[in-house]
């Protein structure tokens, strides 16, 4: 029996970079997946397809999670998908709108707290009530070190990012007596579709920061993600994983 046999997860953001890793080893571990994404259906097949070579099923639910009735939608498509019950959530939707802060307009500031940090408190809270029905629940927010840390030119990223990480705790404390766990993991410098192209023209800079001396992978944050679902890491809420070469110490 593989570790999340019969039980389902619902990932946000999942038809790409961490998201889609993180489906795919949820899969691996025996959950069904339903796969939230916005607006790139051939990105979410993809990824529905890559689940299901994994040996599980799963189901695309399309959304923005910004906006509230979306975010309503999601959870109760991806409970119906689970029979009547969503055991595992992650919050990794996200973007960025990156500037100097003496140059970054209020669209700009709201684009990225609307999807980063209200996407996640809608989608968890419309997640609370199957979870407290069922007494059962794994919550992981996808934060990052520029919520820890701060970075420049990402005033509007790095407040969403740290925001996550009061909300992380705040809901560890109000869903404990419920068996729910909350954590977070944030990630350090993890080349995706959003990042890739400025990590390869300062590569050399960032790499003299990271202690490890290599960038992450997907597959670095997925497998920590896992890791917090599962029945291992039953006793630990509250915390923020940080997944970054040793970057921030």
């Amino acid at each position: 029996m593989t570790r999340l046999e019969g039980r389902t997860a619902l990932i946000t953001g999942a038809s790409r970079g961490i998201g889609r890793a993180t489906a795919v080893r949820l899969a691996k571990d025996g959950a069904k997946i339903a796969v939230n994404y916005k607006g790139n259906v051939d990105a979410a097949e993809e990824a529905k397809r890559a689940i299901e070579e994994a040996g599980s099923s799963a189901t695309l639910v399309q959304g923005d999670v910004s906006v509230e009735a979306d975010a309503d939608r999601v959870v109760k498509d991806a409970v119906t998908f689970g029979g009547g019950k969503l055991d595992i959530l992650v919050n990794n939707a996200g973007t960025t709108r990156d500037d100097l802060l003496i140059r970054m307009t209020a669209e700009q500031w709201d684009a990225v707290i609307d999807l980063n940090l209200r996407g996640a408190f809608l989608v968890t809270r419309a997640a609370m009530r199957p979870m407290m029905k069922a007494r059962f629940g794994r919550i992981v927010n996808v934060s990052s070190v520029a919520g820890v840390a701060g970075n420049m030119g990402q005033a509007n990223y790095a407040s969403a990012k740290a925001g996550l990480i009061g909300f992380t705790k705040t809901v560890a404390r109000e869903m404990a007596t419920r068996n729910i766990t909350c954590n977070a993991v944030a990630p350090g410098f993890v080349p995706t579709d959003l990042t890739k192209a400025l990590l390869k023209q300062m590569e050399e800079t960032i790499l003299k920061q990271i202690p490890l001396g290599r960038f992450g992978t997907v597959d670095d944050v997925a497998n920590a993600i896992a890791f917090l679902v599962s029945e291992e890491a039953a006793y630990i809420t509250g915390q923020v994983l940080q997944i970054d070469g040793g970057m921030v110490i």
